[in-house]
């Protein structure tokens, strides 16, 4: 799968102008990184449509048609953006736990655990009654059988997966729901009349012809896949205002990353009070982007259905681990652990001849999938202002990693050099932050006529009033 190729298949499932693609050129070839996988294709290509579906916006609020092209290096720094952000020249971010990684379990399988989370890692420990050591762990998993251990700690709502064959995971009805669905759903789910994307009463400036400027966006996610989301629409203009709770954890160095052209407010939907803030927002909001399990905010009066009857024309974005139908829907998932369940882990292992499975050069899969939602949420305001309606975009890691899987392995991909934080330089700058001088990879798309950026640095969680 070229990144042509990839790029015309998205605009052709989103049932965009196909004339538009010739406004379009992609540089660059696989493999870019050392893998097996073709990830600068995904990379590409999910960048490209997200910059193009901007373009075709602005066209829809006048403004002319403009050239988008999109460099497979430059793509991918952005799919490694948290591997390359630097605070003050200091050293590479701390991104994980030291007991989140890859063992062997009794029967000579292999199991991944995501221990990011204290709660996850205490849960953890507690299950296999051991020591918060790495050595303890190992030892205590070489006990178990990897599928009981697998399923244990799933229904015990923790964050593991069993490394898993292409073929194991297709024989699973988990892998058969998936296959059943397309790459992402843009569903009407209400009626509303046409309206043009973003606001008349931003004012006249500079910044003004930004594709999306006065479109608001209700950020409700963490980690990277949904936040991805958020921030290219921010850098393509969006007011996206990113709602945290007070209790719930975060990775410090992924906040201050996609964070970026973002404001911060807390909203504590556990008291009456935050449920009243979330509602005021969402009346006044284009966008509600979350990824949170299947089904967890409409518990709380927010899904999808609730937020069209309160505010018609809301494009309302999912996000989700392992799909949103399926015996797996409501298992909790990271872009590593879809990696290992579904094959892709297990495919990298195979081709380098080793023992430990292997994850790809980046997180490519939250990566794409955050870019997924911001294309989505963009065509769902085009299909507003043609034809009215309230939208709901449903995207996962699961469906995304399904794709790439699609595209063909590239045998000696893994001979592929690294791209070293030297080597991406050029694709990054500086901005004076309140955690420092922040250096970050800016927006992989270039634009003809409306560059994209971001006008806001990035915030500690709940700098910013809870308002629009």
């Amino acid at each position: 799968m070229t990144p042509e190729l990839a790029l015309k298949h998205l605009w052709t499932v989103a049932g965009c102008d196909p004339v538009a693609l010739h406004a379009v050129s992609l540089s660059g070839a696989d493999p870019a990184l050392p893998s097996v996988h073709r990830i600068g294709a995904l990379a590409s290509a999910t960048i490209a449509a997200t910059g193009l579906a901007a373009a075709e916006l602005r066209r829809l609020r006048g403004g002319a048609r403009q050239h988008v092209s999109v460099q497979m290096r430059r793509a991918l720094a952005a799919f490694r953006s948290e591997r390359y952000l630097r605070i003050d020249d200091g050293p590479p971010p701390l991104l994980r736990d030291p007991i989140m990684g890859f063992y062997e379990t009794g029967d000579g399988r292999w199991i991944q655990l995501h221990t990011n989370f204290p709660h996850h890692l205490q849960g953890v420990l507690r299950v296999l009654d051991c020591a918060n050591d790495r050595a303890a762990v190992a030892a205590a998993i070489r006990g178990w059988e990897g599928a009981t251990l697998d399923s244990t700690l799933a229904n015990e709502g923790l964050c593991a997966a069993l490394i898993r064959s292409p073929d194991e995971w297709a024989a699973l009805d988990q892998a058969k729901a998936i296959a059943r669905l397309p790459l992402f759903e843009i569903e009407r789910i209400g009626d509303a009349p046409p309206e043009r994307p973003g606001r008349t009463d931003v004012g006249v400036g500079p910044d003004s012809d930004r594709p999306l400027v006065g479109v608001r966006v209700l950020d409700l996610s963490r980690i990277i896949a949904g936040p991805v989301g958020g921030r290219a629409l921010a850098h393509h203009g969006a007011d996206v205002l990113m709602i945290n709770g007070p209790h719930l954890p975060n990775i410090a160095p992924l906040v201050i990353d996609n964070g970026r052209g973002k404001r911060s407010a807390l909203i504590d939907l556990r008291e009456a009070v935050g449920g009243d803030t979330l509602r005021t927002l969402a009346r006044d909001t284009d966008i509600f982007l979350q990824a949170y399990r299947p089904g967890a905010l409409a518990a709380h009066g927010f899904g999808p259905d609730e937020l069209a009857r309160l505010r018609p024309g809301i494009v309302y974005v999912s996000v989700c681990a392992y799909g949103h139908t399926g015996p797996w829907a409501q298992r909790r998932g990271f872009d590593s652990l879809v990696q290992s369940a579904s094959g892709i882990a297990w495919a990298e292992r195979a081709a380098a001849g080793g023992s430990e499975p292997r994850h790809l050069p980046c997180q490519a899969l939250d990566h794409a999938t955050g870019y997924l939602a911001a294309f989505g949420a963009m065509v769902a305001l085009a299909r507003r202002a043609t034809e009215g309606g309230s939208w709901h975009v449903k995207v996962s890691l699961a469906q995304t990693g399904r794709w790439l899987q699609s595209f063909g392995l590239l045998p000696e991909g893994q001979r592929a050099p690294d791209l070293k934080l030297d080597d991406v330089r050029d694709c990054m700058s500086t901005v004076s932050s309140e955690f420092g001088n922040v250096l970050a990879v800016q927006p992989a798309e270039q634009m003809e006529q409306t560059p994209a950026f971001y006008a806001l640095p990035p915030s500690r969680i709940g700098a910013h009033e809870a308002k629009w």
